[in-house]
């Protein structure tokens, strides 16, 4: 990629799919435990997929999350989805070097349902690498950015952030507050990308990308923009500061013409 040309799209225009860069050496004992704990035949996996900052080979040791997208063969059930959160959280308890182990998680049907093209192929084409199973990418043509995609994967902005709000309010632990509030904030600038312009050339990847683009077409909301972004990295905001803000930015996106 010619350092002229804008980050996250390749010289046809589509957008940058994840590399295969290695993975870096601090993570890969919690990748094969990963492999290992959730290939298992109980959980009904089809395949399990790696993205962010570890994907990208840029984490930092303690301080970035790991994030997982699981596909299974069908929808599960409850049952399913508590022995899925139990495995999440030992993955959790046996490895330090994350502040977190998030899973997304959808079945193999949705994520090949036309319906869902702009979502799960875009996602599973240009954000995942698969560590284990089928890979659906290989399925999926390369996609050209666009305002549809954006709104495929962040268009439930409000009622997403609204889920967030809930679980701040009711969090007693200021620990579990401080790391909602940074989910919260990471899913907020992550949203604003619902409100490229057609004319758009680039394909944020980053926070910081999504905030620096953000800022090019309203930068009268520089400094809200700025509290998200100090946030989804060092959360450290008081319950009702956050809200206040969180309330009036979703009010604000929520005006804006879509």
């Amino acid at each position: 990629m010619s350092a002229e040309r804008p980050i996250g799209i390749d010289a046809n225009g589509y957008v940058v799919t994840v590399g295969a860069v290695p993975v870096q050496p601090e993570f890969e004992p919690l990748l094969a435990d990963v492999v290992a704990t959730l290939s298992q035949p109980a959980f009904g996996m089809d395949g399990i997929y790696l993205y962010g900052s570890v994907a990208r080979g840029d984490a930092n040791a303690e301080a970035s999350d790991l994030d997982l997208t699981l596909i299974l063969r069908d929808a599960p059930d409850a049952r399913m989805l508590e022995q899925l959160e139990l495995a999440r959280l030992a993955l959790e308890q046996r490895h330090t070097c994350v502040t977190k182990v998030d899973f997304d998680m959808g079945h193999h049907e949705q994520a090949l349902a036309p319906e869902n093209h702009n979502r799960w192929g875009f996602w599973l084409k240009h954000h995942c690498r698969c560590l284990w199973g089928d890979d659906l990418a290989v399925r999926f043509e390369p996609f050209r950015p666009s305002r549809d995609i954006a709104l495929a994967l962040n268009g439930d902005f409000a009622e997403a952030l609204g889920s967030y709000r809930a679980a701040i309010v009711q969090a007693e632990a200021v620990e579990q507050r401080l790391r909602l509030q940074r989910e919260a904030a990471r899913k907020l600038i992550r949203s604003t990308h619902t409100l490229r312009s057609p004319e758009a050339s680039m394909w944020p990847q980053t926070l910081e990308e999504h905030v620096a683009m953000f800022r090019q077409h309203y930068p009268t909301m520089i400094t809200q923009i700025a509290y998200f972004l100090f946030e989804a990295r060092n959360p450290s905001a008081e319950r009702e500061a956050f809200l206040l803000r969180l309330d009036a930015f979703i009010d604000w996106m929520t005006s804006q013409p879509q």
